[in-house]
């Protein structure tokens, strides 16, 4: 039986707050992370896109960005790996004060494009044919309509690994399979503390 030609797609910050803040996991492999879900005698993975933005450093974590950048540098080891910016937008908003009636003007930052992003390269990638199985690293309801597109319309097979605690079923009507990903293969899936690449050496950083 031939290989299923898979393409993944990570929303890296709906994996980030679903599975990996707050954990000593955040070196993560991303192609170790992907295997460990999907069997070798029947995927065949050809591409990872990662999604992302560039943070902003806040005063109390300056930084941030620098860990960010060298993380970035440390997944474009892996060969078949692109990365796909989305941006942050930061508006004044009145939010409610706890407990009381009255309202505090607060500085909101929202990640943008990401979930547009991803839709737009999943049915790019089927409609060119690129891949047999779409593998969704994600749990964003808002992607189901590419998902019902890319199965009922394109013919294209669907799997969710998914890094929050519950799943979701607007994403399951369209999905081959759901997986949910798990601390320990989180664990088992980091990359070494020191990589290299044509520029030199990668270290893990020490807050990590």
């Amino acid at each position: 039986m031939d290989l299923l030609r898979t393409y993944i797609y990570i929303d890296g910050f709906n994996l980030y707050y679903g599975q990996v803040k707050g954990t000593p996991y955040k070196w993560l492999d991303l192609d170790a992370l992907c295997r460990a879900y999907l069997s070798a005698k029947t995927n065949n993975i050809l591409k990872i896109k990662y999604f992302t933005a560039i943070v902003k450093p806040r005063p109390k974590d300056p930084d941030q960005g620098v860990r960010q950048q060298i993380y970035i540098r440390a997944l474009k080891t892996i060969p078949h790996i692109e990365i796909i910016y989305g941006h942050f937008l930061s508006h004044e908003v009145n939010m409610p004060l706890a407990g009381s009636t009255g309202f505090v003007r607060v500085i909101k930052t929202e990640e943008k494009k990401s979930d547009v992003n991803i839709a737009v390269h999943m049915l790019h990638d089927a409609y060119k044919d690129n891949y047999d199985l779409a593998v969704l690293v994600s749990n964003d309801s808002d992607l189901s309509e590419a998902l019902r597109i890319i199965k009922n319309e394109l013919g294209k097979k669907i799997g969710i690994l998914n890094p929050q605690k519950i799943q979701s079923r607007e994403l399951g009507k369209y999905a081959l399979f759901q997986k949910q990903i798990r601390q320990r293969a989180l664990a088992a899936c980091q990359f070494p503390i020191i990589l290299h690449d044509k520029t030199g050496k990668i270290t893990k950083p020490v807050r990590w």
